[in-house]
């Protein structure tokens, strides 16, 4: 079967720089950090599998993000060694994997809570789990209910607070809606993700770490385990923002992005 191709956003010239957006979101959360970055850079913003115009995952076997990882290969050649990887979320988690799999190509890594929650192990159901499971399977129970809009105030108001899903516009909600249907396989993927806490430890790059300080208790673990073991990890909170910083804040979280990236660029 022939490799998919992934749909992308891409913009400017020089060191690739490759974008990889959250769940229940597309490559368009990027467009303001493309324009930031394309006068000096060679920029990238893929969809993931069935997420904005990408390719479905094309079998019934459970994905994993390696799989995701296969998904963009072929942009990560593009962008020539040296690149810089930007994650948010569940595409931090992928850049994290990305990296591991292929350090000949990368040159920094910058991630905004990567919701790897393998990582956890032992640490997963004490007070570091907040509820991230039980979020999972309320809303994958909504969906096997018919019930979409319901599964997708269980996610958004998890990760965005009570109320977020109703005071969203409506015409956001439809696109979230579609996506939502794809929970259970994010969240198999990044709680069982193999990658072990150790080999984080040899991932020795310029990494930039970013928080909210309004963020949930499981994202913030998953970042305390990272700044433990990376070797060479910046670390910058955003003590009034939340996991959806990106998104919400873009224009604050692209300018600490702009400037990692132009102080790494072409490290690798």
């Amino acid at each position: 079967m022939m490799q998919p191709l992934p749909f992308v956003r891409e913009a400017g010239t020089g060191l690739g720089v490759v974008c990889l957006h959250s769940n229940a979101s597309s490559s368009s959360q990027w467009r303001a950090l493309i324009d930031e970055l394309a006068p000096d850079f060679h920029v990238f913003a893929p969809d993931s599998y069935n997420a904005g115009q990408s390719p479905s995952w094309p079998s019934d076997r459970v994905i994993s993000l390696s799989d995701e990882v296969g998904l963009i290969e072929p942009l990560l050649a593009r962008a020539g060694p040296g690149c810089v990887l930007v994650g948010h979320s569940y595409g931090a988690a992928i850049a994290l994997v990305a990296a591991l799999a292929h350090p000949e190509r990368i040159g920094a890594l910058v991630l905004y809570e990567p919701t790897l929650f393998s990582l956890l192990g032992a640490a997963r159901g004490s007070q570091d789990d907040d509820g991230v499971g039980s979020v999972v399977g309320n809303a994958g129970r909504a969906l096997d209910a018919g019930d979409t809009d319901t599964a997708a105030r269980h996610f958004i108001d998890y990760w965005m607070g009570d109320g977020a899903w109703q005071r969203m516009p409506s015409a956001r909600k439809p696109a979230i809606e579609a996506s939502i249907k794809n929970v259970r396989r994010w969240g198999h993927a990044l709680t069982t993700e193999p990658t072990p806490v150790a080999a984080l430890a040899g991932l020795d790059l310029p990494v930039l770490l970013m928080t909210g300080g309004q963020s949930t208790q499981a994202a913030k673990a998953v970042a305390r385990v990272l700044i433990a073991t990376l070797p060479q990890v910046e670390l910058v909170e955003f003590a009034t923002l939340g996991h959806m910083a990106p998104v919400t804040d873009a224009a604050e979280v692209n300018r600490v992005i702009a400037r990692f990236v132009r102080s790494n660029a072409g490290r690798g």
